[in-house]
């Protein structure tokens, strides 16, 4: 009678085994639930952190563009009064304060001068010219770069084979 006792034992050491795998495989179900949730909070925390960093890196270019404003309203009463000296030096003074802004956010002017570049210009016709080919010869927009990114190219007008005057 020693074989239902070793199929009792094969039994029980497969139920076991069976359990301990459960307990094995509800664990790390239980983990990855864990994991899961820890993720989706992580991914909510981030869009708010970047939602944050946005509302704040606009809001202290916001105080900077507030004086401007300020300047600007000045200027505007000013041409309600009909004093156009102080209209023009108030216009100057806006134009001077938002200039530095933008550049101390570094904003820069993109140069125009020379050869047409595709990369920071947007030729707008061309036109027969003595000027050498391809070369920038008025400037309709300036263009701006925000660090290396161009964030409006300079719209302008290059100059075209020169026209032949035929007789």
């Amino acid at each position: 009678m020693t074989e239902p006792r070793e199929e009792q034992i094969v039994e029980e050491s497969g139920e076991d085994r069976l359990a301990a795998l459960e307990t094995e495989r509800d664990e790390a179900v239980d983990r990855w639930k864990r994991t899961a949730a820890d993720f989706e909070n992580y991914k909510k925390r981030a869009a708010r952190e970047r939602d944050e960093y946005v509302t704040y890196a606009n809001e202290r270019l916001v105080v900077d563009l507030l004086p401007i404003l300020d300047d600007l309203e000045r200027a505007l009463q000013a041409a309600a009064e009909h004093e156009e000296a102080q209209l023009e030096e108030g216009v100057e003074l806006v134009h001077r304060s938002l200039a530095a802004l933008l550049r101390r956010q570094g904003v820069k002017e993109i140069d125009t001068e020379g050869r047409f570049d595709p990369h920071v210009h947007e030729a707008l016709l061309a036109q027969p010219s003595e000027a050498d080919e391809g070369s920038v010869i008025d400037v309709i927009q300036k263009g701006y770069t925000l660090g290396d990114r161009v964030v409006r190219p300079a719209r302008v007008v290059i100059a075209g084979p020169p026209q032949e005057h035929g007789g």
